[in-house]
């Protein structure tokens, strides 16, 4: 988690290394927000029990590729996000809050006046319909890098909530900006388990099968590179040498590379690999979804009553490449600021009604149809919006992504599998529109970038698509 919180940093160097990695698309005053907010947050954490790594008591803090100064504050080695989120659940369940677990929500409701007032759900154990009435909705589902056959992320991230969003009525935004880790793990048989750019800052290096330190061809900062830079590199090199993979050298990090590294050094081990001796084989895979829902600084998006926040949400932070650990960092802010408006949005209203409808039970099973239409999903978005995208490609995808939307099944997969494929299409739609390369969107076809394209591309359910050159 990025935060200029040491000695020697600032909030402008971390401000500059932000706007620099999002390729002239980040919007500065949510890059402001972000890194002028970041350090408050980081202790707002501390105070709530997580426990971030120390060294004689003053925070360990590491550099990540892109940043000029070591940032990264981090848990158990590389188990940040696993440390936050279980202080963050304790929290939650202390506080009395309702949870409903095993429930997806499947449709936002919007009134007649055009706002969001609660959401129909479907509990995922038995099938069963309901609904929830709120005076506000905050979207944090997450993003939707799980869509990509090759891919870093949990089987949940889908891109639900921004298709729950854009069929409600809200504006979407960015859709073509996805982020390839350019390392993660590349065994047959073994999940793309993300070999974090942690590593590369504390030296370990990224190597060709003949050893050669390619990436230095690319940039000269080498495996400190943007993402986009290294992801390119490797892809552009497994092009041209055909092999599945390159590497990932951890022996200069020495003997004490596990104890830094202990869930990466666990997962390697289980295939095998000893970081401390031998070579890791990576290739890149999705990661992070950049654009989302249009989200203005206090989470709010064009759909009154619907609030987002995190990777679900467009903040403008990220441009057209993330910076690397920026994204627990605008969870982090962002989420804070997007609860604080939604509660102050509701006021002295009354609380929302509306007639729900009669109760169903969906089959929990979808058929050998719906599991075809996933796997077709899954392998047209790899091959045909990947890390570098051409327009043919871009069309196929999104012709299976429009078959998928199609599908009329009445199950809770086929239901998962509409709001996937509707996400796909807005992905390879955008990606088609923007006619350059750009941050992480890469066309060969088109490989440089133009000042044409300089804005966010914003599109809407009723009002179509849009260049927004506000920047």
């Amino acid at each position: 988690m990025a935060a200029a919180v040491g000695a020697g940093d600032s909030v402008e160097l971390h401000y500059r290394d932000t706007i620099d990695a999002g390729r002239g698309l980040c919007h500065p005053d949510a890059v402001r927000v972000l890194v002028e907010e970041g350090g408050a947050r980081v202790r707002e954490l501390l105070d709530w029990g997580v426990t971030f790594d120390t060294q004689d008591g003053e925070l360990l803090l590491a550099r990540e590729a892109a940043h000029s100064r070591a940032r990264i504050v981090h848990a158990r080695g590389d188990g940040t996000g696993l440390e936050i989120e279980s202080a963050l659940i304790s929290r939650v369940r202390r506080s009395g809050v309702t949870i409903k677990e095993h429930t997806e929500v499947v449709r936002l409701v919007v009134d007649d006046g055009g706002r969001c007032i609660g959401v129909e759900t479907v509990d995922t154990q038995l099938g069963t319909t309901g609904c929830v009435a709120a005076g506000a909705v905050v979207l944090a589902s997450g993003g939707a890098s799980r869509l990509w056959r090759n891919s870093t992320n949990p089987e949940s991230a889908t891109g639900d909530g921004v298709a729950l969003a854009y069929d409600a009525g809200a504006e979407v935004r960015g859709l073509e900006f996805v982020q390839f880790h350019p390392t993660a793990l590349a065994l047959e048989g073994a999940p793309r388990f993300l070999i974090s750019e942690a590593v590369r800052g504390e030296g370990a290096l990224i190597v060709n099968e003949r050893g050669k330190r390619f990436v230095l061809d690319a940039h000269p900062a080498g495996e400190l590179a943007g993402r986009d830079v290294v992801a390119r590199a490797i892809w552009e090199e497994l092009q041209r040498t055909g092999a599945p993979c390159v590497y990932i050298d951890c022996r200069p990090l020495g003997p004490t590379a596990p104890l830094r590294f202990p869930a990466i050094a666990h997962a390697c081990v289980q295939f095998g690999i000893d970081i401390t001796r031998d070579l890791v084989p990576v290739a890149p895979a999705a990661h992070y979804m950049i654009g989302g829902v249009s989200a203005d600084l206090d989470g709010a998006t064009t759909l009154p009553g619907l609030f987002a926040c995190g990777e679900v949400a467009s903040s403008g932070v990220h441009g057209a490449n993330r910076l690397a650990s920026n994204s627990l960092l605008e969870s982090a802010v962002f989420a804070h600021r997007a609860a604080g408006a939604a509660i102050n949005s509701l006021g002295e209203a009354e609380p929302p009604r509306f007639a729900a409808g009669a109760a169903e039970r969906l089959p929990l099973r979808g058929s050998a149809e719906v599991r075809r239409l996933w796997s077709d999903l899954h392998d047209s978005l790899w091959s045909g919006a990947g890390v570098v995208r051409k327009p043919g490609g871009l069309r196929l995808a999104l012709a299976t992504a429009t078959a998928a939307a199609g599908c009329a099944e009445p199950s809770l997969p086929a239901v998962r599998l509409r709001a996937a494929a509707r996400t796909a299409g807005l992905v390879c739609s955008a990606a088609l529109a923007r006619e350059e390369s750009r941050g992480c969107h890469l066309r060969s076809d088109l490989p440089q970038s133009s000042d044409q394209w300089h804005g966010d591309y914003v599109m809407h359910k009723e009002r179509g698509a849009r260049l927004d050159r506000h920047l």
